[in-house]
């Protein structure tokens, strides 16, 4: 099993969770995030409409999900595809190892879990 973590713009949060659905993801955790990279950052007005600044962070949105390594390449892709614009800053996904998996309700452990 593997957890995906990816950080996408909050614009393109719905598109990235239908594309996880599509290709089998069961579950999604979501966190509001904010960020700091290599992309354009927004431009804020002042509030009289005088002045104008660049914003600090971008608002982000974090999700996770626990996947079968057989789909690990697919959720990928999706995410992807969904998420992409063509430019730098759309986000980035991480990917990791997870040893095991317990659902506390119905106390399976490993795929049957998730």
């Amino acid at each position: 099993m593997k957890r995906v973590q990816a950080v996408v713009h909050s614009d393109k949060l719905s598109a990235v969770i239908d594309a996880m659905e599509k290709v089998g993801v069961g579950g999604v955790t979501v966190f509001q995030s904010r960020g700091r990279g290599k992309g354009q950052r927004r431009a804020i007005q002042s509030g009289r409409g005088t002045g104008v600044r660049v914003a600090e962070f971008t608002p982000l949105e974090t999700l996770f999900a626990v996947v079968e390594d057989t789909k690990i390449e697919d959720v990928i892709t999706a995410i992807k595809e969904a998420a992409s614009t063509g430019s730098k800053g759309d986000g980035k996904i991480f990917i990791s190892p997870v040893d095991e998996t317990v659902d506390i309700g119905s106390k399976q452990r490993g795929d049957q879990s998730l």
